[in-house]
């Protein structure tokens, strides 16, 4: 299920929450809805924390995250490291890095079993993600773009790029992903997928301005629809990339 939220009226929901399939963090302070509605949806499942990372509630774009383990930045407090270790569940791992390019979140974009990484990202870096989160990484860039976690979103079922990825790049990511690969938006056009939305294998959390067509791109690809027949999703995937070209 695909859901829209709103974080003080910012619709970049990537920015202040970070999903998992074994926890969720979302910003600390802000509106107590925005926590609420993850909350709603989540808490059954998984734990949902609120938190800050290095005094700043941006959590979604300095940590990077999947079941197994929180790689975050050397910013982050031992009074915050802390409350994480006693927050998250007991399998997952914790690790404070020190990396030049310290915003984890653009950098990096994982799911349980791949990561791709920043072009210029520190080898000793990469080898703690791999260890850490159980991935294999790929130095890659998403159109263009260096900054892979920003402009594309992954859970273990699909990927969601930014929307001029050609489709040589599609093809390539999704041989190295494994899962499939389309190019598309949300936020009403925005093209920053991984600022704009988060995912796990059964939900996803968009920004409250995006289009009943994007949310329905984001149901197909990460495979959130129940029961509902795949063709419209094609059909509704074709309209976006027509009103975009």
């Amino acid at each position: 299920m695909a859901q829209r939220a709103q974080y003080e009226n910012s619709n970049e929901i990537g920015v202040f929450a970070k999903l998992t399939n074994s926890y969720c963090l979302t910003g600390m302070g802000g509106s107590q809805n925005f926590y609420s509605i993850f909350e709603a949806e989540l808490a059954e499942h998984i734990p949902v924390v609120q938190c800050s990372l290095g005094g700043t509630r941006i959590v979604g774009r300095v940590c990077v995250g999947n079941k197994h383990g929180l790689i975050v930045p050397s910013t982050t407090t031992d009074q915050e490291l802390l409350h994480l270790r006693n927050a998250l569940p007991e399998g997952v791992l914790i690790q404070r890095v020190e990396e030049r390019l310290s915003a984890l979140g653009n950098c990096i974009a994982c799911n349980d079993h791949v990561a791709l990484v920043h072009t210029e990202i520190d080898r000793e870096t990469e080898e703690i993600v791999a260890d850490v989160l159980g991935v294999e990484c790929f130095r890659q860039t998403v159109a263009g773009n260096a900054l892979v976690g920003s402009f594309c979103a992954l859970s273990n079922n699909g990927a969601l790029v930014h929307p001029k990825t050609t489709i040589e790049d599609q093809d390539e990511m999704s041989s190295l992903l494994q899962v499939p690969v389309v190019a598309g938006t949300v936020n009403r056009g925005s093209d920053v997928i991984g600022g704009g939305m988060v995912v796990n294998d059964w939900c996803a959390f968009c920004g409250l301005d995006t289009t009943a067509t994007e949310l329905q791109v984001v149901e197909s690809i990460f495979k959130l629809q129940e029961g509902r027949p795949a063709n419209i999703a094609s059909d509704m995937r074709n309209a976006l990339i027509d009103q975009l070209a």
